[in-house]
């Protein structure tokens, strides 16, 4: 399920709106709370624009539209495909209604506070991924959830990695030309069984004969 959401503006991390959780809630996702201003921290224009974070139980969701980032912490077993469902109904309304607020100068941390209504709003309805409502979401064809980069955060926060859109990118094109360059490898070696094979059989025939003539005979 979704546990909590967080609002903030790319361009320096201020939060702009979060969801009110219960004291339960707090305690339980209190470090990974922290790591997602660590993730908003890390955040720009060159960042990738939808990124799964995988981090102990939960994995962390979120988007990018315009200067606004919007991130769900969810359980590891919660579905992708309704996490970023839910966040792109967020993203719609919050535009909608405070959009051209955003990038005002002096604005104080989470100044949309009130935005909060609509998140549990829409968070109550995606709570239960069993119910018909999100059964029928998880059957559309949405966006294609597997090509969104996922990462962990041990790699994010200890090794450096990076959430910039050229990284993801780059990581690919490696991937590809490693495939092409097994593929070619492999066309290769079948180009010179044709070319080889059978001369290299038949020389090995000739071969065994004489010298079966020759101890035989």
């Amino acid at each position: 399920m979704v546990k909590t959401t967080i609002i903030a503006r790319i361009t320096d991390g201020l939060p702009l709106a979060a969801s009110m959780d219960d004291e339960q809630v707090e305690i339980e996702l209190a470090d990974y709370k922290g790591q997602a201003k660590s993730i908003f921290k890390r955040l720009n224009v060159n960042s990738e624009p939808r990124c799964s974070i995988e981090s102990g139980l939960y994995v962390f969701h979120y988007i990018i539209e315009g200067n606004t980032c919007y991130l769900c912490i969810c359980d590891k077993s919660y579905p992708r495909k309704l996490a970023f469902s839910y966040l792109e109904e967020l993203a719609k309304e919050f535009n909608m209604s405070y959009g051209n607020e955003v990038n005002k100068p002096g604005l104080r941390p989470y100044a949309f506070v009130k935005f909060d209504t609509f998140m549990q709003k829409t968070k109550r309805i995606y709570q239960d991924s069993r119910t018909q409502n999100n059964l029928a979401k998880l059957n559309e064809d949405l966006q294609d959830v597997t090509r969104i980069m996922t990462k962990n955060m041990e790699d994010l926060l200890w090794r450096g990695d990076s959430l910039d859109r050229m990284s993801h990118i780059s990581g690919e094109l490696k991937d590809s030309a490693k495939m092409f360059k097994d593929k070619a490898r492999h066309l290769n070696l079948q180009a010179l069984y044709r070319k080889y094979g059978p001369p290299a059989v038949i020389v090995s025939a000739v071969l065994f004969i004489l010298v079966l003539r020759y101890y035989l005979f």
